[in-house]
C-alpha cells in the first residue's frame, strides 16, 4: 500500500469517526423523551416539505461545483458532480471548516477523474466566493424588508440596518460588473484574480443566493409549526446564525445556530423546530453522505483492482 493510499484510508476511518462522534454530540444534549416528543410535534407534511427544500439545497450547491468546472474550461459529468458536491458538503456542513473538510473529499474524487490539485484548489475558492455572494446577497435583501429583528440582535437602529442592507448589495452589483468589463486578471496590490465570465458570476450571485433562500425555507417549515413566522424573519435568522457559523467554525454551527435563531424568533424557535431542522439540514444528509462515501469507496477500488489485474494480464500477454 503506498503512502497515500495509506494517508487517505487513515483520514476516511478519521472523517466516520468524526460523523459518528458528531450525530452523539447534536443529541446528547437532548433527552429521548424531548426528542420523540419534538419529532412528534413536526407534522408529517411539514416535514417533507422541509426535505425537498434540503434536497433542493443540495442540487443547487452542486451546480456551485458546475459552475466552477465550466469555469476552468473542463468537462465532468454532473452525475458525478453531484456525488463529489453532496458526499464533500454533507460532511463538510457538520464537520466544521466547511472549506478544508469538504476540499479533503473534492479533491478525493476531482483527483480521480482527471482534475489536478491546482484545479481543485480554484474549484474550493470559486465555492466560497459563491457562498460569500449568495450570503451577502440574501443578507442585504432580508436587512432591507426586515430591519426589525436585525437591528435588534445587532443593537443599531432600523434605518442604519437598511443603509447596510444597500451596502451589502453593493458587493454583488460590483463583482458582476467588474466581471463583465475585466476581461483579464484583475490585480489589487500583491494580489492577481481571473475572474469569471459575466454570464458564469452573474450565475454565481443567483445559485448563492438561492441556496441560503432554500435552506431559510427549510427552517421557515420548522419554526411555522409553533407560530406564524414571516419567511422573511426565518431568512434574517438563518444569515444572522450562518454568518455566525462561518465566524466560528463550531462543527455544524452546535449552539451558535440554536442561540441565534432562539433571539431572532424566541417565540417560535421552540426545541421542536430545531431539532428537526438539523435533522432535514444536517442530520440526514450526513448520514446519507456517509453511506454513499463507503459505497463510492468499495466501488472505486474493486474498479482500481480491476484496473490493475488487467495492466498485469496485459504485461504477461506481451512477454510470452
Amino acid at each position: 500500500m503506498s503512502l497515500k493510499n495509506a494517508i487517505w484510508n487513515g483520514l476516511l476511518v478519521a472523517a466516520l469517526c468524526i460523523a459518528g462522534f458528531l450525530l452523539y454530540r447534536i443529541f446528547r444534549q437532548y433527552s429521548l423523551e424531548q426528542i420523540v416528543q419534538s419529532v412528534r410535534s413536526i407534522p408529517f407534511p411539514s416535514f417533507c416539505t422541509a426535505l425537498l427544500f434540503t434536497a433542493a439545497s443540495y442540487l443547487c450547491l452542486s451546480c456551485f461545483d458546475l459552475l466552477a468546472i465550466r469555469s476552468l474550461g473542463k468537462s465532468l459529468s454532473y452525475r458525478k458532480i453531484v456525488l463529489a458536491s453532496f458526499i464533500s458538503l454533507s460532511l463538510g456542513h457538520n464537520i466544521g471548516f466547511a472549506g478544508l473538510s469538504s476540499g479533503a473529499f473534492r479533491f478525493r474524487y476531482y483527483s480521480r477523474w482527471g482534475l489536478t490539485a491546482e484545479d481543485v484548489a480554484k474549484i474550493i475558492l470559486f465555492c466560497g466566493v459563491t457562498v460569500g455572494l449568495g450570503l451577502i446577497t440574501l443578507g442585504g435583501l432580508a436587512l432591507i424588508v426586515n430591519p426589525g429583528d436585525a437591528a435588534r440582535l445587532l443593537r443599531i437602529d432600523p434605518p442604519s440596518t437598511r443603509l447596510f442592507g444597500l451596502l451589502a448589495l453593493v458587493v454583488p452589483v460590483v463583482y458582476v460588473g467588474l466581471a463583465y468589463f475585466i476581461r483579464g486578471r484583475l490585480r489589487l496590490w500583491h494580489w492577481s484574480f481571473q475572474l469569471p465570465r459575466f454570464s458564469i458570476a452573474l450565475a454565481q450571485v443567483g445559485v448563492g443566493t438561492i441556496n441560503f433562500m432554500l435552506v431559510s425555507a427549510c427552517l421557515h417549515q420548522m419554526l411555522s409549526v409553533f407560530g406564524d413566522v414571516a419567511f422573511f424573519r426565518s431568512v434574517t435568522a438563518y444569515v444572522l446564525a450562518n454568518s455566525a457559523i462561518l465566524a466560528t467554525h463550531v462543527p455544524g454551527g452546535l449552539g451558535v445556530l440554536e442561540a441565534t435563531v432562539s433571539y431572532v424568533v424566541p417565540q417560535e424557535a421552540s426545541i421542536g423546530a430545531l431539532i428537526a431542522f438539523r435533522c432535514s439540514y444536517f442530520f440526514i444528509p450526513l448520514a446519507l453522505g456517509t453511506t454513499l462515501l463507503i459505497i463510492s469507496e468499495v466501488i472505486f477500488r474493486r474498479q482500481s483492482r480491476g484496473a490493475d489485474q488487467e495492466t498485469e494480464e496485459r504485461a504477461e500477454a506481451q512477454s510470452i
